[in-house]
Parts: structure tokens; C-alpha cells; sequence
């Protein structure tokens, strides 16, 4: 019987919700399941029982406990993934990660990386150059 099981997991980064990942992408009888790292939400469909579903995350180290409502929020700009398992090929699973779960980096430019790679002169020091 396919059930849909809703947990809430104490998640503070992308390595805490990778764990969590690991974790359900190797428990049998799992077709589906979307870690939202914003919400703290875990949602898992397949043939599995809630208890089951509940230890396997518990493992993890994360505190964990059922959700209590199922309340829709909007979670467009939130970060989370979803993973599908395909029957083509049972160890290999597809995962989808939101634009929005990309953290936007920096770019350095040369000044960054001149300011960085000098080295500065010790008093009494001298230098020679060739």
C-alpha cells in the first residue's frame, strides 16, 4: 500500500539535508521523497511504514518528528530536492535541485587575487630582483 509519510527534521545545512538524502535513497519501498531544507520538511511516498520511515531519518542524528499539520505553504524561492527512483534502474536515482538552491558566489577579480598572493616584506628584509 503506498503511503505518504511527513516528517520534520532539524536541518541547518545542504550536509545535513544530504544525509538525510543518503539515508532514504537506500531504504527499500521508498518511489519518492523531497527534502525542503527551508521548511524542515521531509516527505517520503512509497510502500513503507511510518515508523519505518521515521527511524531510517532518526539514524541520521537529526532531531526528527512527524509533521503535525499538512498545511501548503508557498515554497517557491525554497531550497529542496526531489528524488525519484526509476524501476529501469532500482540503484540509481534522479535527483532535481531547484535554481533557487544554488548558492550565488562572488566572482574575484585580478585585484582580489593580487591583494591575496603578496606577500608582505619583514622589516630589515631586502629584496632582490633579477
Amino acid at each position: 500500500m503506498v503511503e505518504t509519510v511527513v516528517l520534520k527534521v532539524a536541518m541547518s545545512c545542504q550536509g545535513c539535508s544530504g544525509a538525510v538524502q543518503r539515508a532514504l535513497s537506500k531504504m527499500e519501498g521508498v518511489d519518492s521523497f523531497n527534502v525542503d531544507l527551508k521548511e524542515q520538511k521531509v516527505t517520503v511516498t512509497g510502500n513503507v511504514k511510518p515508523e519505518d520511515v521515521f527511524q531510517t531519518v532518526s539514524k541520521t542524528g537529526k532531531k526528527t518528528s512527524y509533521w503535525e499539520a499538512e498545511t501548503e505553504t508557498n515554497t517557491e524561492a525554497a531550497p529542496s530536492v526531489t528524488e525519484t527512483k526509476t524501476d529501469a534502474a532500482p540503484a540509481v536515482t534522479e535527483t532535481k535541485i531547484e535554481a533557487s538552491a544554488v548558492p550565488e558566489t562572488k566572482a574575484k577579480t585580478a585585484a582580489d587575487t593580487a591583494e591575496k598572493s603578496a606577500v608582505p616584506a619583514t622589516p630589515g628584509s631586502t629584496t632582490t630582483t633579477a
